[in-house]
């Protein structure tokens, strides 16, 4: 009978691998060899005639070529690396929703870079007496209505009337505590900026909506939600506190208290409710023999506002108030104001005196600004123009303007 006996002995070859020793033994002639195979392959010539290893017909030769397009080994090759594709990917689409959701960087222009000029008080109101506020006039409510026994009262024992001739400038004050701020308008942002520029002493504009607006008393990142209560007659007033000379050492000692560690107060929060103090006082016509007696309207309100709000710091500051305190301070500080508008415009009064007294034999901040100027005296004289020209604020009348520049907002 021929045949092969096959025996296999598996033995540990170099570098750790296998090395299968068959032995054969021809039975027909009785000689027998050992022909050790690494790997399923004879350390010899393996490839025979006619592709064939090691004499095997079912082993044949395959070019390399052909191996790449075989189905089954580009499956398991694909599978491999799919779990690190599909980390690649995930990273990528990531990466991607990322960059989506960053805005376009717009380049920044030149003029851009270059800080928007100061506006003085007088300027801002010109502006809103050029401006057509019809609409806002109509909804304006000026005076407190009375009937019956309370008309009756305050006919009889109430503050007189305000003049005829002084009725318009009134309305125009209530017209701009009706408007609110405007992006679409240069003058809008020039009043926001430089109230800015001179409480935080810097020479740049900065942006329309942020967390540095809270570095000035505003509660949130756009001033215009904390002035709904009194429209844009809240910006003016402070722009009347911080470019007029006289009266800008008193809002920087304010603004002090208010970044006081254990004392602070939101400055420009406060401020607009001593506008709003102020509008009341006005509306019930507390102010109204001031101002038949210096005939002007929007002078006294501004001097009630600075008054209140000296009144309102010192108080603050020499009883240790805190945020706390603020409600029942702000009760206290409107009765009193409205009750006694006379004494709190004296007040006002004594202190600038005492306060021109005790700089007048030393150099003021506001002498040494005249040769080196300071950023937040920058645009102090030309804004305002001098304490003097300040105070007396000159108002047109809306129906004194030309035909042509009514209803258009333009500057005089």
């Amino acid at each position: 009978m021929e045949g092969v006996l096959a025996i296999a002995v598996h033995t540990e070859g170099l570098n750790g691998f296998p090395q299968e020793c068959k032995q054969t033994e021809d039975l027909t002639n009785g000689h027998s060899k050992c022909t050790t195979i690494l790997n399923g392959l004879s350390p010899g010539n393996c490839i025979k005639e006619n592709g064939n290893v090691n004499g095997n017909p079912y082993l044949k030769t395959v070019p390399i070529s052909a191996l790449k397009q075989n189905g089954l080994l580009q499956s398991l090759a694909a599978g491999g690396n799919q779990t690190k594709t599909e980390e690649v990917s995930l990273e990528v689409e990531r990466a991607q929703e990322e960059w989506d959701a960053l805005e376009s960087i717009q380049p920044v222009l030149a003029e851009d870079l270059t800080p928007s000029p100061l506006i003085s008080f007088n300027e801002a109101l010109q502006h809103f007496q050029t401006t057509d506020l019809g609409d806002l006039l109509k909804n304006i409510q000026p005076t407190i209505h009375r009937t019956g026994l309370a008309a009756i009262t305050h006919f009889l024992f109430g503050p007189p009337r305000l003049h005829k001739d002084l009725v318009e400038e009134r309305d125009l004050v209530f017209a701009i505590a009706q408007c609110s701020l405007d992006n679409g308008q240069s003058v809008h942002m020039r009043v926001l900026q430089t109230v800015y520029r001179k409480l935080t002493c810097t020479r740049a504009d900065c942006p329309r909506y942020g967390p540095h607006w809270e570095n000035v008393g505003f509660q949130g990142s756009d001033p215009a939600t904390d002035l709904r209560g009194t429209g844009f007659l809240g910006l003016m007033h402070t722009l009347y506190f911080v470019m007029d000379p006289e009266i800008l050492p008193l809002a920087r000692d304010i603004y002090k208290l208010s970044q006081h560690p254990v004392q602070n107060f939101p400055f420009s929060v406060m401020s607009i409710n001593m506008t709003r103090i102020a509008l009341h006082a006005l509306r019930e016509e507390v102010l109204s023999k001031e101002c038949n007696r210096r005939q002007q309207v929007v002078a006294v309100l501004n001097d009630f506002y600075v008054a209140t709000f000296l009144h309102l710091y010192q108080l603050w500051k020499n009883q240790q108030k805190t945020i706390l305190d603020s409600g029942h301070v702000l009760k206290e500080v409107e009765l009193f104001a409205k009750k006694n508008p006379k004494q709190i415009l004296k007040r006002l009064e004594g202190y600038l005196k005492e306060r021109r007294a005790g700089t007048g034999h030393r150099t003021s901040p506001d002498t040494l600004s005249h040769s080196n100027p300071s950023p937040c005296d920058t645009g102090s004289q030309a804004g305002s123009q001098g304490g003097k020209e300040g105070k007396e604020i000159n108002f047109t009348g809306v129906c004194e303007l030309p035909p042509e520049m009514e209803g258009e907002a333009r500057l005089i």
